[in-house]
């Protein structure tokens, strides 16, 4: 008498559901709401005046209107740059900080020539970096409205994280946006009235310092387009 042979059903996994636009700005929300509550010290924003930071700079200022917002001045931006950054400064009333390093492009272009081509993680490192290290040692809270899909560099991001600076000081690092996508970003922007970068119109996906940002070399890759393809990170947001 032969044997029947059972095969055991084989279950097809379902699709992960991706949550809705909605959905992630209520998480988002809820996140911001949270952690401000759970500040013991002076929180912070730091803001490029792209669109994910103006957005997420727009849910910050609904629980604290006056929250210092740190924009790094490194006199390589676009000109288009600094009249957006002035005109929602001035509209929203913001709390603006100008950051600048400690020497100007001339007295930087004078002792080292022009770094941006020559070495531009030195140029980074000066223009950006370290102003920014040494501006966040006055805060315990620092929001940002980084994004896993920027970069395969941020790929391993948390919304929540201990940033250590230079000195050896714990920051928390909340990054809201962590698992939004470009159109989870551009719907919030659009729903809530919130004029974006001319830049984005001529094709620009990342926008820098001037001299570092073209438009984007790879369609799949967003900042493709920042310092000729040879790195995707300034510097501020790897762990000293």
């Amino acid at each position: 008498m032969s044997e029947e042979l059972h095969i055991a059903p084989v279950e097809i996994a379902k699709p992960l559901r991706v949550p809705t636009t909605a959905e992630r700005v209520r998480e988002a929300k809820e996140l911001v709401a949270r952690e401000i509550a759970s500040a013991a010290g002076d929180i912070v924003v730091t803001n490029s005046f792209q669109a994910e930071d103006m957005v997420l700079l727009h849910m910050v200022r609904t629980i604290l209107p006056d929250v210092p917002v740190v924009f790094l001045d490194t006199g390589y931006h676009f000109a288009e740059v600094y009249e957006y950054r002035d005109r929602m400064a001035a509209e929203w009333g913001m709390k603006l900080i100008n950051l600048l390093p400690e020497t100007t492009v001339a007295e930087q272009e004078s002792l080292f020539g022009i770094l941006n081509q020559t070495d531009p993680g030195k140029c980074c490192g000066m223009r950006k970096v370290k102003p920014l290290f040494a501006s966040l040692e006055n805060y315990v809270m620092w929001f940002t409205g980084l994004r896993r899909e920027q970069a395969k560099s941020r790929a391993s991001l948390h919304e929540v994280d201990d940033f250590a600076l230079p000195t050896g000081k714990k920051i928390r690092k909340i990054s809201p946006l962590t698992e939004w996508s470009t159109k989870d970003v551009w719907t919030y922007a659009a729903e809530n009235n919130i004029p974006l970068l001319k830049l984005y119109d001529l094709g620009y996906t990342s926008i820098g310092c001037e001299p570092c940002t073209s438009l984007p070399l790879d369609p799949n890759d967003p900042r493709s387009g920042r310092w000729a393809g040879q790195k995707q990170e300034c510097g501020i947001h790897i762990q000293s």
